[in-house]
Order: C-alpha cells, then sequence, then structure tokens
C-alpha cells in the first residue's frame, strides 16, 4: 500500500480520463477507490495499479441509477476509508436532435451527469468539512460555456456541472476544502461511441482530439494548485474566448453545423 496513506474515490476510473487521473495519483502515493459498472474491468485495473503499490478498492455501481451514489457513500464508510479526494468523472452523452432521442436515456444520463455528482458532493464534503481538508475535481466540460445543438442534454448537465462547482467552491473556500472543474473539449475516449455520436462531422478528425492523459494532468495539476477551474488545450481556450464574445443564438448555429452528422 501507498505510503502517504491519502486515497482518493474516482468514478468513470476504468477508461479515458479517469483512468488518466488515477495513474497520476498512484504516481503521487495515493491509494485508490475505483468505481465502475463492470467488475472485470475494475479487477484488471485493479491488479494494474496494485502493481505500483498501491492499494485499490473497487466498488461495481451504475450511477445512472442516483440510488447507487449513496450506496457508494455507504459502502465507503462501512469499510473504515476516509476519502481525501473526491473525482467525478463519470459522464455520458446522447447524440441526436432533441425531439428524436430516447427520453429515458436522457433522464439516466441527468442522474449520472448530475445527481449522482451531486450526491456524492454532499456526502464526501461532509466528511472533509469535519475533517478540515479535501479536494474534489468535477469534470465539467467547454460544453459548459456553449450551447450544444445534437447533445443538447449533455450540454446542459455541463453548464449544470460548472456552475454548481463555482457555487460550492465560493462557499468552502475558506474551510481547507479545495474544489475545481476541469473543462476538456473533444477528447479521444470512448465518449462518443457511448453517445453515438462517431458520424458527426465534429469528431471525424481524430487528430484534432485531445490526448486524454493530457487533459488529466491540466485537471490534477489545477487541482493540486488549488485552481477553481482549468480550459484544457489552447484551441479550447481560444474556442471559448472567442464565444465569449459571440452573441449565444449565433454560438448555437456554429455549433449545430459542427456537430451534424457528416451525410447532411
Amino acid at each position: 500500500m501507498n505510503s502517504n496513506n491519502k486515497t482518493v474515490l474516482i468514478t468513470g476510473a476504468t477508461s479515458g480520463i479517469g483512468y488518466e487521473l488515477a495513474k497520476l495519483f498512484v504516481n503521487d502515493g495515493y491509494n485508490l477507490v475505483l468505481v465502475g459498472r463492470e467488475q472485470a474491468t475494475l479487477d484488471a485495473k485493479a491488479d494494474e495499479f496494485r502493481a505500483l503499490g498501491a492499494g485499490v478498492t473497487t466498488l461495481v455501481k451504475d450511477l445512472f441509477d442516483r440510488d447507487a451514489a449513496f450506496s457508494v457513500y455507504d459502502e465507503v464508510k462501512a469499510r473504515g476509508l476516509a476519502i481525501d479526494v473526491l473525482v467525478n468523472d463519470a459522464g455520458q452523452g446522447v447524440y441526436g436532435e432533441f425531439k428524436d432521442t430516447d427520453i429515458q436515456r436522457e433522464l439516466a444520463i441527468i442522474d449520472l451527469n448530475i445527481a449522482s455528482l451531486v450526491i456524492l458532493t454532499k456526502r464526501f464534503l461532509g466528511d472533509m468539512l469535519e475533517r478540515g481538508e479535501g479536494k474534489i475535481l468535477n469534470l465539467a466540460s467547454i460544453a459548459s460555456k456553449v450551447p450544444g445543438p445534437w447533445q443538447s442534454v449533455y450540454h446542459a448537465t455541463k453548464a449544470f456541472v460548472l456552475s454548481f462547482t463555482e457555487a460550492i467552491r465560493a462557499e468552502n473556500k475558506d474551510r481547507g476544502i479545495t474544489i475545481t472543474a476541469l473543462m476538456p473539449g473533444a477528447t479521444d475516449t470512448d465518449f462518443f461511441n457511448k453517445a453515438d455520436m462517431t458520424e458527426s462531422k465534429a469528431v471525424q478528425d481524430k487528430d484534432a482530439l485531445s490526448d486524454p492523459a493530457d487533459v488529466a494532468k491540466d485537471g490534477y495539476e489545477a487541482l493540486m494548485s488549488g485552481t477553481d477551474k482549468v480550459i484544457s488545450g489552447m484551441k479550447n481556450k481560444v474556442q471559448i474566448g472567442m464565444s465569449n464574445l459571440t452573441p449565444d443564438s449565433m454560438v448555437a448555429d456554429q455549433m449545430y453545423k459542427k456537430q451534424e452528422p457528416v451525410d447532411r
């Protein structure tokens, strides 16, 4: 087991940005609590990190069900684990015009991206405040800053995450708690497959996708330095800077064209 006796809980830790963040925490001597939906995948990642000297606890939970978020906290407490850092990485989108998409899937995404994140933050923040220290990293997105035709619900959930994170940071900044929002752009992960988005114009140039390791590094460094939020990647910083100077209706029209299917 790593020697610094600090533990980080990461949702969505078996792939993409969450997995890259887990590697960074292990390299800094943290032990891990990994939350995911598939036992076999969790076991494989746990073996990998244990080989590097980390203590690893795995919890098989489906955070599309908000009750699972409550049970994550209950099981962590039952095992006597203190969570020093919470990383809310798990999230998903769905692609298509809102009139055509499945409402049940969208409600489940709202539960994953918003409800489960809020529940975990509420529960573990309370423990951190009792100890007078702790860190929370929430995965927002540059999608939080612009309207998102073809991904309307996903963009809206990320706008919630950013606003929520900034609000609770202001509430707790003088209480020993660091709360940071990580805002990546399009990243080379399985997100687009899961969102049924592979035919979008936005993801056809694979070379333009960010490396999840680079995104994780930006988020990790921002969290450890106490930064309130970080946009990962210069291209994304420029995009958001330009959108801040452009009327929302024009940005929405631009995003509609950028994210529409290649065959339109």
